[in-house]
């Protein structure tokens, strides 16, 4: 999966971008776990210009549960409402595609990227679907992207890559960036669902170790990313906040407050604890408990031991030896 990092418009704060080292956007290419999507129509992907004439998006005033005939009749709608500008639209449960690159191409990625990383996130995290019908908005390159983004949604994206847009329920990306933003922001509207008093760091750091992951014995597995350099430098630096601090970081605070540097120590606990055969456990572990636990760290502790400075050290010399690129 290629590797990219994005965030919603309102949940994870106005007018912030993930974090990214954009020395390694040609290098941030891993072998992905699917196969790659197919080859795009450049003419229909030539759709920017007309994106202006595209009528704005229908709102819902309520949830709308993705059920077999709810997403039928929304596909449905969006079929009559922008099929005649060149989009094509199908459904990919528990979500429904529109894309500018020609149906093939969106196919070719619903089954490749979209239904590969739902069947295995489901399988390990998930046991309730997103409560409201969310659309996947795929478009070829940063042009069409930002021009359909401004049309139909009224917005101006603030990252090459793509945002999630809970005001409707709606991920526009740039799929020219790689399916690792797309990944990533799957896993929102899953725990907003599945775990909705999820705190950010984990809500986060789960979602962004997908950003460059594979599949391991039929299980969606994380990778080392462009995260880590600035993480391993931190570390050495002796800069980086304690697991109790970051643990405990509100909303705000994770994403206002030294975001780079939560991001990563997020990924990579997540990473630790995956590669200790931990995280599914821990995740609906945590979830179970979040009542009289709410930022984890107790749920935590009985994984790692109670000893968190002990456990930090530990882990801090671990990412320390971990490579990427």
């Amino acid at each position: 999966m290629a590797l990219a990092g994005c965030l919603p418009r309102s949940n994870r704060g106005e007018g912030d971008a993930a974090p990214r080292d954009p020395s390694k956007d040609d290098a941030a290419k891993a072998t992905p776990a699917p196969s790659e999507p197919a080859r795009a129509d450049p003419t229909a992907v030539a759709q920017a210009p007309k994106a202006q004439a595209l009528p704005a998006r229908q709102t819902y005033d309520t949830a709308i549960p993705p059920t077999p005939d709810n997403l039928a009749a929304r596909a449905a709608a969006l079929t009559e409402r922008y099929g005649p500008h060149g989009l094509s639209v199908m459904v990919e449960p528990p979500f429904v595609l529109v894309g500018n690159e020609g149906a093939e191409a969106l196919r070719h990625r619903a089954e490749s990227t979209v239904r590969w990383a739902v069947r295995r996130l489901s399988q390990d995290y998930f046991d309730a679907l997103p409560r409201d019908i969310v659309e996947v908005w795929l478009l070829g390159d940063d042009a069409s992207y930002r021009a359909h983004a401004r049309a139909v949604f009224g917005e101006e994206p603030d990252t090459p890559y793509g945002y999630f847009t809970p005001k409707h329920q709606a991920l526009i990306m740039n799929i020219s960036t790689g399916g690792g933003t797309l990944v990533h922001e799957l896993v929102h509207p899953f725990i907003d669902s599945d775990f909705p008093e999820c705190p950010a760091w984990l809500n986060e750091g789960l979602a962004s170790l997908y950003e460059q992951c594979s599949d391991h014995e039929g299980r969606i597995w994380g990778l080392t990313n462009w995260r880590l350099h600035g993480l391993q430098q931190t570390i050495e630096a002796g800069r980086l906040p304690s697991f109790g601090s970051l643990l405990s970081t509100t909303r705000d605070q994770f994403y206002g407050e030294d975001q780079g540097s939560n991001y990563a120590q997020a990924r990579y606990l997540c990473l630790y604890l995956q590669e200790a055969g931990q995280l599914r456990d821990f995740y609906r572990s945590f979830r179970h408990d979040v009542g009289h636990d709410p930022t984890g760290l107790a749920t935590l502790r009985g994984y790692v031991g109670q000893d968190m400075t002990a456990f930090q050290r530990h882990w801090e010399q671990w990412v320390l030896t971990l490579r990427y690129g």
